[in-house]
């Protein structure tokens, strides 16, 4: 008796498993692209009472525009704004300090500061609101200085 192969009509086996695992990872990779710099951006997504819950109000503030008045930002904490990428943080009185609020593990928006940390809400990192320097979470690098001035009561971006 000789054995004889059956191959029944249509892709072979390999073809279709290929087809899903490649639809599969199209579907994984759209969930995950985009979306997180569109939430942590948009500071209307802001939990109420949060330091970032009114930032970035539309006004123009490129180089040397105001950014904020000094009372906005509140002392031993800091106020994200997102239209400019930048997080400003009052670490003690009077003290105002400029950082990029870019996430140094994989480019995220930074969304808020409390209890004297600056908060990257995609995969938990968190910064020192003094220096920048990375005091939790997959961050490799401090969040990088970003120059402003202070004015009497006004806080500008450096140009």
């Amino acid at each position: 008796m000789t054995s004889a192969s059956f191959h029944p009509a249509g892709p072979a086996r390999r073809t279709v498993v290929a087809a899903a695992g490649a639809a599969g990872l199209t579907a994984v990779l759209a969930a995950c692209g985009g979306s997180d710099e569109d939430a942590s951006t948009d500071p209307t997504n802001a939990p109420p009472g949060s330091a970032s819950e009114d930032a970035g109000g539309g006004e123009d503030t490129g180089a040397g525009a105001a950014l904020a008045a000094t009372a906005d930002i509140p002392e031993g904490g800091g106020m994200v704004f997102a239209d400019q990428k930048v997080v400003v943080t009052q670490p003690s009185k009077g003290e105002f300090k400029a950082f990029s609020a870019t996430c140094t593990h994989q480019g995220c928006a930074v969304k808020s500061v409390s209890d004297g940390v600056i908060n990257c809400p995609c995969h938990n990192s968190n910064f020192s609101i003094t220096d920048g320097s990375v005091q939790s979470g997959p961050a490799p690098k401090p969040l990088p200085a970003v120059q402003i001035t202070v004015s009497g009561d006004s806080i500008q971006l450096a140009g």
